[in-house]
């Protein structure tokens, strides 16, 4: 099946800002730190959600499914839960709660997507999941249980199941040209709206992993601003969407590779904590910010270039590589076979301008 590059482009675009909004912890608390943080956060998880179910609606209650979803969501949350927890201990970053039952930091949407995805075949059954989504996710914030990030499966449901009732028609309206300027607009008021964020709400609503309690606002209170981080959230996702370039490019190349990109970009934004390489350029609000979101990029890169993503892809995803690697081999196998029952080998063909006029 060919790959659709306005996917992939947006696939990589999506994971860097993952990237970038976990360097940006690294940072101060500055009033323009605090003000892009919450900018991205509004609506950078919601938009890799929706991807993520629009990308889920094949799934099936079937052998080769239920294979898939074990050896590329479950295995690697089983492998790279205890290694990220294991590697922050070393370094002096302890995290709380007991391991695999609840998620530590980034571990979380292995988790989720795996719940999401299992139940695929019923939300994509009739497009009234959708609203029934929503109040899940509204009547979700009651509930403290932090089991397996339940606040975040049914906090960020909406937008799953939203991804997996649009088509891909649906998604291509939006890279029409005359919807850019009204994007560019929408994001710019996100961005202005963002500094106003601890007025009406906390940053915290951003994550969607705690009950309502845990937020300090009343439930009914806590329902409206969830509501309305929801909206934002849709908008701002529509908004990227829609600038992101349909056209094959480099970074095309890439977005085959953001599981990659996500399990181990977490093991050096730790680090670069531990080692404190950030603290010399804080004094610095610009040089700080520039340097961090620079070094975010450039690190998504890193770990998405072919080269490194192709060896890297065998501690994330070994049983997909292997059988990978045993298909291109009987593919070859199949194609010298072929030659030889039909004297077509290339070896026997005369090369080009080697004898001929």
């Amino acid at each position: 099946m060919a790959r659709d590059p306005w996917l992939d482009n947006v696939k990589f675009t999506l994971v860097t800002l993952v990237v970038i909004g976990h360097s940006l912890g690294l940072l101060g608390a500055t009033a323009l730190d605090l003000q892009v943080y919450d900018f991205i956060y509004y609506w950078h998880i919601p938009a890799f959600v929706l991807l993520s179910g629009h990308l889920s609606k094949d799934f099936e209650w079937d052998r080769r499914h239920f294979s898939s979803l074990f050896t590329t969501i479950a295995l690697p949350y089983l492998m790279f839960e205890p290694a990220l927890l294991y590697f922050r201990r070393e370094i002096d970053q302890p995290e709380d709660g007991p391991m695999w039952l609840e998620p530590h930091w980034a571990m979380w949407y292995l988790c989720v997507l795996f719940f999401w995805r299992l139940a695929t075949p019923l939300l994509k059954r009739h497009w009234v999941a959708c609203p029934l989504a929503v109040g899940v996710s509204l009547l979700g914030g009651l509930s403290d249980e932090l089991i397996f990030c339940l606040p975040r499966i049914l906090g960020l449901l909406p937008f799953f199941v939203l991804g997996l009732h649009l088509r891909r028609e649906h998604l291509k309206l939006l890279t029409a040209w005359w919807v850019k300027p009204f994007a560019l607009a929408a994001l710019v008021w996100i961005f202005r709206f963002s500094a106003h964020t601890d007025e009406w709400a906390r940053s915290a609503f951003l994550y969607y992993d705690q009950g309502y309690e845990a937020l300090g606002f009343s439930d009914g209170d806590a329902m409206v601003i969830r509501a309305k981080v929801m909206a934002i959230g849709l908008l701002g996702l529509a908004s990227v969407l829609a600038l992101i370039p349909r056209r094959a490019s480099v970074i095309s190349t890439m977005g085959s590779s953001t599981l990659v990109v996500y399990l181990f970009h977490g093991f050096v934004v730790r680090y670069a904590d531990y080692r404190g390489w950030v603290e010399p350029y804080l004094d610095n609000q610009w040089l700080s910010l520039t340097s961090v979101i620079g070094s975010a990029i450039a690190l998504s890169l890193f770990l998405a270039a072919p080269p490194v993503a192709r060896v890297l892809t065998w501690i994330v995803d070994p049983v997909g590589s292997v059988r990978r690697l045993r298909y291109v081999g009987g593919s070859r196998s199949l194609a010298r076979q072929r030659e030889d029952d039909t004297g077509d080998s290339r070896r026997d063909r005369p090369r080009v301008g080697a004898g001929s006029p």
